[in-house]
């Protein structure tokens, strides 16, 4: 009893430093990028949300709750939800994207960007970037809007500014 009650504090201590962790490291990005702050309130709603699950997986196994009902457990609620949004495929995939872009990809706001398509090329600069869709406004004054998950598909030329302090 003693024992779980060590593990699950050790558990709880390690899932609020991985949640400052990954806060400020979210945070930093957010500065480094010159992103919205919605957008990294956003991302770090989903992370701490991930973490949250862990956490209580770790403390029901902590405790003593079989894993062969915890597997079962799981898989319902996994296949409950996966039949909730598979009519909603799109709209996870552009979550998915959207944190993608977040973390990995190197067009940053106020870039001007060409996205290369075979049926219609767009040029324009990016004036916003969120978890659904990426703004892009053009040279004409239009505003397109492209998915977060055709953005991350498609090829993009992204033309290099040519800042005092940045080199080429």
């Amino acid at each position: 009893m003693e024992i779980s009650i060590i593990k699950t504090i050790v558990a709880i201590v390690v899932y609020f430093l991985l949640r400052v962790i990954s806060n400020k490291s979210i945070n930093r990005t957010v500065a480094n990028n010159l992103m919205q702050k919605t957008r990294g309130k956003i991302i770090k709603k989903a992370v701490n949300f991930i973490l949250v699950l862990i956490l209580l997986v770790l403390v029901l196994i902590i405790w003593g709750v079989d894993k062969s009902e915890l597997a079962i457990f799981m898989s319902s609620v996994l296949a409950v939800i996966g039949i909730a949004l598979f009519a909603q495929w799109s709209t996870l995939s552009n979550i998915t994207s959207g944190i993608i872009i977040f973390f990995n990809h190197p067009v940053k706001l106020d870039d001007t960007i060409s996205i290369i398509d075979k049926d219609f090329n767009i040029e324009g600069r990016v004036s916003d970037i969120g978890l659904f869709f990426v703004i892009i406004k053009t040279t004409e004054g239009e505003q397109i809007t492209v998915p977060s998950n055709l953005f991350v598909q498609k090829m993009i030329k992204n033309k290099i500014r040519q800042d005092s302090t940045q080199e080429i």
